[in-house]
């Protein structure tokens, strides 16, 4: 049973193939006024420098929809402003999640309650666990590249771990 209890920090509230499977709407029908994202693998390539056009149309479909979009990152300064300065992106680096550090200073540049407050990222380990651990909504996306740096490489060892025991015990209920 305490396994159980375990597995669920690990469990998205939501699984999707990318961000463009979430829509305003059906966010606005959950309640929710706001974003917090993950930068690498959930919005472009961990390699890739720049949104691209599909991203900032994206982020602009969110905004004018009256939803506030926040970047919360575990990355570098350099890197994440480069990616949303020219968009307009607020952001959060070095987020550490995860820890809720981070998901804390992103709420409050929100201004919204937690209920209010979805977090998409790509990863079980830290967008999923940091964002049910701080009582948000979470949506798990697939992996924009099929690449990853060096610390994400041992973390989806690790996640397609966690996977299979929630699979074993009947909690997905998706295919990979």
């Amino acid at each position: 049973m305490e396994r159980i209890f375990l597995y669920k920090h690990f469990l998205p509230g939501e699984y999707v193939k990318d961000i463009y499977q979430i829509t305003p709407e059906k966010l606005k029908e959950q309640g929710i006024k706001g974003i917090m994202t993950d930068l690498d693998n959930t919005l472009v390539e961990w390699d890739r420098p720049e949104a691209t056009p599909e991203v900032i149309e994206w982020m602009k479909l969110m905004r004018d929809a009256g939803l506030k979009v926040i970047v919360v990152s575990n990355n570098h300064e350099p890197r994440v402003s480069t990616f949303c300065q020219p968009a307009g992106i607020p952001f959060i680096f070095e987020a550490k999640k995860p820890l809720g550090k981070g998901f804390d200073r992103a709420l409050r540049l929100l201004e919204l309650p937690k209920h209010e407050v979805v977090m998409i990222g790509d990863q079980l380990l830290t967008d999923i666990l940091g964002g049910n651990r701080f009582g948000l909504h979470t949506i798990l996306v697939i992996p924009v590249a099929k690449s990853d740096g060096f610390v994400t490489r041992f973390n989806r060892k690790v996640e397609r771990r966690i996977m299979k025991g929630l699979k074993r015990r009947g909690m997905l209920d998706w295919e990979e």
